[in-house]
């Protein structure tokens, strides 16, 4: 295959070498999830030797991941909206997730815009629990200055749910697309659970 090269042993394909300059684009998406895997599973199977390849065997749960960094967010839900606020008492949307997700054993940036280029991008139609969502309620429509979880799917966009910090009404989980304000600002969506999880 044009830009790779398999190295084999004993008749064996152990050792994948990736050209970047063709292959960039299957590269960062390898990265990202082992990436996002050994952040949520320090403990899981999932190693590099010597060599730098990824070994197959990776272990993991999604679901479980997302449920238990969900059920953490729930935890928050009235709390107070305060830029910066990473605690019990008073959180910004990124602090939401930057804690929710800890508990979950994954750590993220602190700020919405870092977590933003995090995991992998998934379509909005491809979303599952626990992947984040990203918007853009600022003046520049391509500044990211907000972000949330999806709690619940369906069979429709319209289906989905999510868990944000508002500033005016704090920690709230409600339908994504019921505001004509999200659908607007919506930008794009991430998965930070390995999809291999």
């Amino acid at each position: 295959m044009k830009g790779i090269e398999f190295i084999q042993e004993n008749g064996k394909t152990v050792k994948a070498v990736i050209d970047l300059r063709v292959h960039q684009a299957l590269f960062d998406e390898i990265f990202a999830r082992y990436q996002a895997e050994s952040l949520s599973n320090p403990n899981s199977s999932v190693h590099t030797h010597s060599e730098g390849h990824i070994a197959d065997n990776i272990s993991g749960n999604h679901d479980a991941i997302a449920q238990k960094a969900i059920k953490e967010a729930r935890t928050y839900l009235g709390t107070q909206h305060q830029m910066g606020g990473v605690s019990r008492n008073a959180l910004d949307c990124s602090g939401l997730t930057y804690l929710a997700f800890k508990e979950a054993g994954i750590e993220l940036s602190r700020d919405s815009r870092s977590q933003a280029v995090s995991g992998v991008d998934i379509s909005i139609d491809n979303v599952k629990a626990g992947d984040l969502v990203f918007f853009a309620t600022g003046s520049d429509p391509n500044r990211i200055s907000h972000v949330g979880i999806i709690t619940k799917t369906g069979n429709s966009k319209d289906d989905l749910e999510f868990i944000h910090t508002s500033t005016s009404r704090g920690v709230v989980e409600e339908p994504l697309f019921q505001y004509d304000y999200w659908q607007k600002a919506y930008r794009h969506a991430r998965r930070v659970i390995s999809p291999l999880a």
